[in-house]
């Protein structure tokens, strides 16, 4: 079966029932080969994306140039560039490379138009967001997208919540207006970064709702909107790189033409593409509750790694609001996972699963 034509719910349905396992089991895989391959997977996802996370605040965070709008869009053009060459190396090899054959299309781009619109969005924000606020605050300044999600898709989806999944979200709301009390108490809360790590929550759990939507467009293949996104992308980035004057950044910037400069931009937009592969990679080989348990633990271990790294000093009570934020989030993808397993399979379930990718 080509993996790469299928649905998301139809990849969500394989990843989440136990046939996975059972074909896996029946091949002749031994349980230490299976367990090895899973913590190598999960090591891997960790890998791409705390040295993901770091790697853009270390390109957003530079003195010299103020264009957070250029780097982004500098990432859309290398995943658009690597879509490109995947597509290139499946040709040429296809039993070693499973990737499909996208080939440019205006009216399937203008309807993935206005899913790109709150596309650049999210991606702008959350960068803009680290840039502000740093790797160690970044959990906190980014920790309501499982709010906003359960909001957003009782107002555009009219999906009802049940009030054991609401307390799981009262909980993360606590944990967030405590860290948000703590920094401001230790002098580090920036207000603007806090600002676009909740619009960036906001347009995550938008994301998730349009995605839905205009999947049928490139016939529910990830790969083919992410294609598309990304171009779309690189076309309404211009404007706003225009408007936002950051063309004289460019120009005044001593290094455009240093090497190590855009050695480090386009690993940033290396690793933005291959988060997508393997955060599709762990799915595959665990499921998408342990996916979610997977990024929460990694959410951990990036914040401790960013602390030690900066030689910062945290209160109790600072430790006490990530501790509540990723307690809480866990419990919702707990709580979530409960319900489906209780109910029959209908499409409302679908929408679950796919919430649990996005929370």
């Amino acid at each position: 079966m080509n993996r790469t034509q299928l649905k998301r719910s139809g990849i969500l349905r394989m990843a989440l029932s136990d046939s996975g396992t059972m074909d896996r089991e029946e091949s002749g895989e031994t349980f230490l080969f299976r367990a090895t391959r899973i913590a190598a997977v999960v090591a891997l996802y960790w890998f791409v994306s705390i040295t993901m996370v770091f790697l853009n605040n270390h390109l957003l965070d530079n003195k010299d140039l103020d264009a957070p709008l250029f780097v982004t869009f500098y990432q859309c053009v290398v995943t658009v560039a690597l879509c490109w060459f995947m597509q290139l190396l499946s040709k040429v090899w296809p039993g070693l490379i499973d990737f499909p054959s996208v080939k440019f299309d205006l009216k399937t781009s203008r309807e993935v138009l206005p899913l790109s619109v709150v596309f650049i969005s999210m991606i702008t924000f959350n960068n803009l967001c680290l840039k502000y606020v740093g790797v160690a605050f970044y959990t906190i300044g980014r920790s309501l997208s499982t709010v906003f999600n359960v909001l957003l898709s009782y107002i555009i989806l009219k999906q009802t919540t049940s009030f054991t999944a609401l307390l799981c979200c009262g909980i993360i709301l606590g944990g967030f207006w405590l860290g948000v009390d703590q920094e401001g108490i230790a002098g580090s809360l920036s207000w603007t970064g806090v600002c676009f790590g909740v619009l960036a929550s906001a347009c995550v759990s938008l994301n998730a709702i349009y995605t839905k939507k205009v999947m049928p467009a490139v016939d529910g293949n990830i790969w083919k909107l992410s294609f598309y996104n990304n171009i779309n992308a690189c076309v309404l980035f211009l404007p706003l790189i225009l408007m936002f004057g950051e063309l004289s950044q460019l120009a005044g910037f001593s290094h455009l033409t240093d090497f190590n400069f855009w050695g480090m931009m386009t690993l940033g937009g290396v690793f933005g593409f291959a988060i997508g592969y393997v955060t599709g990679l762990q799915i595959k080989y665990t499921s998408p509750l342990t996916h979610n348990v997977s990024g929460t633990a990694k959410a951990c271990a990036q914040t401790v790694i960013a602390v030690v790294y900066n030689s910062s000093t945290k209160s109790l009570l600072w430790w006490t609001s990530n501790m509540l934020v990723l307690g809480g989030s866990s419990a919702y993808t707990w709580v979530k996972s409960l319900e489906m397993k209780k109910r029959p399979h209908t499409v409302s379930e679908d929408s679950d699963k796919e919430e649990l990718l996005v929370t």
